[in-house]
This record gives C-alpha cells, structure tokens and sequence, in this order.
C-alpha cells in the first residue's frame, strides 16, 4: 500500500512539474470523448486531471500556460478534419495540411485561457472547479460561437450525445448550460486529486450521479413524447450520390453529376412523395434563370410534391453576377416556389475576411472567383399544402439560438449539406450530432441532406429515425412528423438561460471565495 502511495505520489510530482505538457496531452485526450468515438471516460479523465493541475497552482501566467495549451490539444485534434478540405486538391493545398492543424490549436487554444487564469480565485478545489466550468461555457463556447463570426463546433456536450436522453435538458439550458454541467462533473475527480482522502470519494462519485440523472430525466421526457399517427406525416425522399468532391466543382463533371442526382430520384416511383430532397449546391445551374436546366430539374419533382434542392443563384451586381449559395423548392412544371440564400458564410470557404488588405489571387475554396452574396436570417418557405419549414444550408445549423424566429416558429427544418469536403472523417459525424442538438433545444423534427452523408432525419427529441451512411450512394424514403414538435423553454428564452446560469455559477463561487466583500456602511 505504501508503494503503491509513494507511486501516485510521484505521478502527481511528475504531473505537476511538466503541467503545461501535461495540460496539452489532456486535451488531446479530451477529443476522443466527442462523436464518433464517444470515449465518456476521456472527459472524465481529462478535466480531473487539469482541474488538478489548477489546484496547486497561483501564478496567472502558469495558470494561463495551462489553459492555453489544454485548449490547443483538444482543438487540433478534434478539428483535424478542417485540414481534409485541402486535400481535395492536393497539389496546390496539400501542403498545408499541418499548418492548419497548428493554426486550429493556435487560434482557439486562446479560448481557454480566461477559465484557468479565474480559478486562481478559486478557495478551494470545488470552487475552482464551478469557476472554470462556468466561464468554459460562457467564454470559451458561447463567445467563441459569435466572435469573428463564431465557430461554436464541438461543444463539451457534444460528447453526450451517444444517447439521446442525455440531451433533453437542451430544451431547457440549451447547448452552453450542458456543457458546463458537463465539464463541472466530469472534474469532480481533481478534488481527491488535490486531496487523496476517503471523504473526497463522496465528491467523485458525483461525477457518474450527474450522468444517471440526466439520463433518467431524458428517458422520461421521452417516454412521455406525444405521438402523431403516420397518416399525418410527410413522406420524404433523400437523395445521397455521394459524389467526390474533387468532380462537384469540376465544369466537365457538372452534368454527369446532375444526371445523377436525377436518376436517384426515380420520379417513376415518386407520386406518393411529397419531397424529394438534395443536397447543397446539387445544381451548380441557376435553375432560376436558366430554363434548360430549370427543366431536367423539374422533372426529377414529385408528380404532387416538391424538390427542395440547393443551387448557385445569380443577380447582377454592378458589372458583374453575384452568387448566392441557395436552397430552392421547385415543383413538376419548373414553378420555384420558394427560395433562400445562405446568410451565415462559411470564412475562406464563401467569403474571404479583410479581403482588402489581401491579395487578388487569394479566393474561396469553393472555387468561385467572387464571394457569395448573405441571404436574410430566420427565413421560412410556406407552400399552400404543407406546413412552413426553416431552410438552412450546411454549417447554420451548429448554430445554437439561431436556427429559426422565435414567435410562430416553423415545426420542421431542412438541412442542406455537402460534407465531401472532409472525407471519411469525423466532421459529419459531429456535423450531425449538431442537427440532433438544434432539434432538441428547438424542439422541431430535423431533415438533413447531404451529398456524401450522412442524410438523416431527426425528431424533436434528437433521436435519428432514418439515415444514409456516409460515403454510401442511394436514396430514402422516409417520414417526417412536424406535427410533433412541441416549444421548449430554450426555444423561447434562448441563450439567456445558460448566460445567467453561468454568471450566477461563477460570481457566487468568486463571492464564496472571497473575491468580492462588501462592507456595511453605518
């Protein structure tokens, strides 16, 4: 037993004395708890150990080394995807591969640095613990999802998400507030840590209780779910071809890849349908404008239905054609009946920022040589027959508070995708697990189409009810119930609820602490 003391005694020596190494591989760790891999232990085991880290240490600068490259290794690693785009076309962006991956752990590593350098003010190790947590939620994911246009990718709670009752409380302190209860129980650990003793074990074993009562909360509120009978449902078709990304810009391989989002289609099979739906940019013709390709379009509609496809729209601007990246709904006889126009650009990807202090040659990644023109936020397609649905295209949908209005909110949405940029990854993976948040704070049944995968469609409880693998090449037919759709209080409120969840966390802890005094005035 003394041994065995003496040896986590030197673990924790070791530990300590190469903290910010010791912080790095722990948020490399931490990125395999998020989908696909869904490693729970990871999370639990990397933010005990680098709360730990926090609990013996007061120099800000040490404190701030700490988180800074705990961020660095879990945004590396669980952004390493972003690099696969430049793969696409290696010979010219191949090289950048690692420095991408470097940048990635650069930029957003900052995120973490206010956390740690705040638990310097925490009195002992479980309000540290309260103190990071919350100001991981609020600075590091709810400010990182508005800054510089916001990247709020891989939340904490993300990690949760291999089982769909664990997610239900987003639909009461959405995406934010999870991921702070998440963090703060998953580093219950570092309190025996700092402290090895048997009354401390009480504390950890808070960690596992946490989970089963979300998990027993969630299984509830599922259970009692109401139902809509399938009489009442819209029978949808999805249309993966998965097409590589390397022909879906090419000019030669536009029409073939046109072809063959038509033939997947199988309009003589369709008349039951009431969508059939592809993915972002299916058409790279301005079906609005141009009436060759309005046609063959067209007729891949439902006889009594609509295509929702996503296409590149045109309006002049100036001396030249402005391109919109766009989701339109078209029927049999070439009638557009609805259209929206992306309004959150992907950067580098759509636009370029500060484009005037660059230089000419610098352009999108999707090839275009001008950037994409913004839509309108919060927009909604109402077609006489149907219920009205958000249209959203590709990453607007990690967005959380900002995927549909909140008065008369619509009772479904429709993602439009193309992930072939990332390959065989886990960026779809996540990109999906994202949908399936959206849907549960919403409260809205999610149907997403993607051109590589992984098309799915998710009810207003986040689980998936239909689904294309990714990389696999097909179509399916499946329902959507909107009338299923309930308003939750994240819906309503938003991001308000976690904001002054976290504040209350963090000034009540800072307060207990000490921090803040308060004299009473005679």
């Amino acid at each position: 037993m003394n041994l065995l003391k003496k040896i986590g005694q030197g673990i924790l020596l070791f530990l300590n004395r190469w903290a910010k190494t010791t912080a790095l591989l722990c948020g490399m760790l931490l990125s395999v708890a998020l989908p696909p891999y869904y490693q729970i232990w990871a999370l639990f085991m990397a933010c005990s150990v680098v709360l730990y880290l926090c609990c013996g240490e007061n120099k800000l600068s040490r404190l701030a080394g700490i988180g800074y490259w705990f961020g660095f290794g879990y945004f590396a690693c669980g952004f390493y995807w972003i690099g696969n785009a430049l793969l696409v076309d290696a010979d010219k962006t191949g090289w950048l591969y690692p420095l991408v991956l470097l940048l990635n752990g650069a930029f957003f590593g900052l995120f973490g640095i206010i956390p740690f350098m705040l638990a310097k003010f925490g009195k002992t190790p479980l309000l540290k613990i309260i103190i990071v947590a919350s100001a991981w939620g609020l600075v590091t994911e709810w400010v990182r999802g508005f800054l510089f246009t916001g990247f709020p990718w891989n939340p904490i709670s993300s990690m949760l998400a291999f089982r769909p009752a664990l997610l239900q409380t987003l639909a009461i302190w959405g995406t934010y507030g999870l991921s702070m209860v998440a963090v703060a129980s998953a580093s219950l650990g570092a309190v025996w840590l700092a402290n090895p003793q048997r009354k401390n074990l009480l504390i950890v074993a808070g960690a596992p209780l946490v989970l089963m009562l979300l998990w027993g909360y969630g299984e509830g509120v599922i259970l009692s779910r109401k139902t809509v009978e399938d009489g009442n449902s819209l029978l949808i078709r999805l249309v993966q071809p998965s097409i590589e990304q390397s022909l879906k810009w090419n000019a030669e391989s536009a029409e073939q890849n046109l072809n063959e989002y038509i033939k997947l289609s199988d309009v003589s099979n369709s008349d039951f349908i009431d969508f059939t739906i592809w993915g972002e940019t299916a058409s790279p013709f301005d079906i609005a404008e141009d009436e060759i390709h309005n046609l063959r379009v067209s007729r891949a509609a439902p006889r009594y239905g609509y295509l929702i496809t996503g296409f590149l729209r045109h309006e002049p601007f100036g001396d030249y054609y402005q391109p919109f990246n766009s989701l339109g709904v078209i029927n049999r006889k070439g009638e557009i009946k609805g259209v929206y126009d992306k309004n959150h650009l992907v950067p580098f990807g759509e636009y370029i920022p500060f484009r005037k202090y660059l230089p000419s040659w610098v352009h999108p990644l999707t090839n275009t040589i001008a950037e994409f023109g913004r839509g309108k936020k919060y927009e909604t397609i109402k077609l006489e027959e149907f219920p009205e649905f958000a249209p959203l295209i590709c990453y607007e949908i990690i967005f959380s508070d900002e995927i549909v209005r909140k008065t008369n909110k619509p009772k479904w949405a429709v993602v439009l995708t193309n992930d072939g940029w990332y390959g065989i990854s886990s960026g779809p993976y996540q990109h999906l697990v994202a949908a399936q948040m959206r849907a549960v704070e919403e409260g809205i049944s999610i149907v997403r189409s993607a051109n590589s995968g992984i098309s799915a469609v998710i009810d207003s409880y986040g689980r998936i009810t239909a689904q294309l693998p990714l990389g696999a090449k097909g179509k399916i037919d499946t329902l959507v119930k909107p009338d299923e759709s309930h308003g939750t209080l994240f819906g309503y409120v938003g991001n308000i609820i976690p904001v002054l969840m976290g504040l209350a966390a963090l000034f009540t802890a800072l307060f207990i602490s000490g921090l803040f005094r308060f004299k009473r005035q005679s």
